[in-house]
């Protein structure tokens, strides 16, 4: 029993049809099964359920192809860290279910096919758990906020007020001139109280910026705002 669990399908290192069909059927199953339950206690896009349910098997190959090669290795490494740029910003529960089907994926291009099912299920169940008992802070959700305001509005603590009554912490990210220099665009980023209603903030801060845009989104990455 420990043997099937712990240990590795390959032989010596070799690839061989039937370890290669065993690894790539368990490599889908578990990435479905990722997939499902990143869809547990949160919301998840039908692209991104894709990419999990795929990405174990991806990487299983590459794992395979390159098992054993030095240079081979360091090349793939390399491609990988391009995909970065390739992507948008998503949240930290995105990232994690992104490197848990990564793992799973090593492990089965290894050929710990066991591994990879024990490991997959206690990640995720954890993960589960973990947003069933609001770990982290409970209610707490962090967005990006976006305020148009005109050049003759004097901006500076103009929404502080509302921020004391809407949200746990504000943070001024960034301010920059649009529309030819006729209006600036504030970017905040901002933690909602438990009960707050973004609704009601943003009818607020309409009646001091002239009813002009006004845009509330899960955080983006704002260019500089890391180094």
């Amino acid at each position: 029993m420990t043997t099937f669990l712990f240990g590795t399908i390959m032989e010596s290192g070799t690839i061989t049809p039937i370890a290669f069909v065993i690894a790539t059927i368990c490599s889908v199953a578990i990435g479905i099964y990722i997939a499902f339950m990143a869809g547990v206690k949160s919301s998840t896009s039908r692209s991104l359920a894709i990419t999990l349910a795929l990405l174990p098997a991806i990487v299983q190959l590459v794992i395979m192809l390159v098992n054993g090669n030095l240079g081979a290795g360091v090349a793939v490494a390399g491609a990988f860290s391009l995909v970065r740029f390739r992507s948008q910003p998503g949240t930290g529960q995105d990232i994690t279910n992104i490197f848990l089907a990564m793992a799973v994926g090593l492990a089965t291009g290894m050929g710990y096919i066991g591994l990879a099912f024990i490991f997959a299920v206690v990640i995720t169940l954890v993960n589960v758990a973990l947003k069933a008992i609001g770990f982290g802070g409970v209610g707490s959700e962090v967005k990006t906020l976006k305020i148009t305001v005109p050049e003759t509005l004097d901006f500076e603590g103009i929404f502080d007020d509302i921020f004391t009554r809407y949200t746990n912490s504000a943070e001024l990210l960034e301010v920059k001139t649009t529309g030819m220099g006729s209006l600036y665009k504030l970017t905040y980023n901002i933690t909602m109280r438990n009960t707050a209603s973004t609704k009601a903030m943003i009818d607020e801060m309409r009646e001091r910026n002239g009813n002009l845009e006004i845009a509330c989104s899960r955080p983006v990455a704002v260019p500089g705002a890391e180094l």
